[in-house]
């Protein structure tokens, strides 16, 4: 009976090793560095004691954009919302509103003095930042409202529209920095990149998936992650 149950026990371990190893051999040399780069970018926040888990958008995000737009930003804008909502598949989109009462997600363009004004909680954070995001989230993980601004008199076009793109995509869920990949709109160092790199158009694609799910931790993301990618 013994031996039995050591032959059974024996051929669990290696069936669940070769399952192991078959999984492993689905994923190339990119996916894993997806798989690495969305748990350093998506799982928490860079400021904060707030947890390191996935959380996003589940309802609509309606965005007004306030202060002193110009026709190079909001053209620039309606680029980042076209490419987010291509990306997302699981129902989640970015629309924009003109009332600032009907919206959820406020983008400030104009100085950071302004921009405290209408948001005071912030003073202390404009003067050492061009760009900034917040956004909030209830008792499941879901963000419900944000707001960001960029500062057109310090930033050239470029930077301005660098910031644009960064602070909005962060405010997706996809919210810290990494130095890892230059070209990447979440690279810590200072740039002026003004479009996702592939492996950026990944995480907002794998964040807003509809396998994706709120709330897991570092090894649950790491499972769905695998699942997802192994079955495209």
């Amino acid at each position: 009976m013994k031996n039995k149950l050591l032959l059974v026990l024996l051929l669990s371990i290696i069936a669940s090793s070769c399952s192991k190893d078959k999984e492993d051999k689905s994923l190339n040399e990119y996916e894993i560095g997806v798989i690495d780069y969305f748990k350093d970018i998506a799982l928490g926040f860079e400021y904060g004691d707030a947890s390191n888990i996935t959380r996003r958008w589940n309802t609509e995000m309606r965005v007004f954009i306030g202060g002193e737009p110009n026709a190079g930003l909001l053209t620039e804008f309606e680029k980042i919302r076209t490419e987010i909502n291509a990306l997302a598949t699981n129902g989640f989109k970015v629309t924009v509103v003109n009332d600032s009462s009907q919206s959820n997600y406020y983008i400030f363009l104009g100085t950071g003095t302004k921009y405290a004004k209408i948001f005071p909680n912030e003073s202390d954070y404009v003067n050492f930042n061009w760009g900034l995001f917040f956004v909030y989230y209830n008792g499941q993980n879901q963000f419900y409202s944000g707001h960001m601004f960029v500062d057109i008199m310090r930033a050239n076009p470029m930077e301005q529209k660098h910031l644009l793109r960064e602070e909005f995509t962060q405010s997706l869920g996809l919210a810290q920095d990494s130095p890892l990949y230059m070209e990447s709109i979440f690279q810590s160092e200072w740039t002026a990149t003004t479009n996702y790199a592939p492996i950026d158009m990944d995480l907002v694609r794998l964040l807003y998936h509809p396998k994706m799910s709120i709330g897991l931790n570092e090894t649950r993301v790491d499972k769905v992650l695998r699942e997802i990618l192994i079955s495209e």
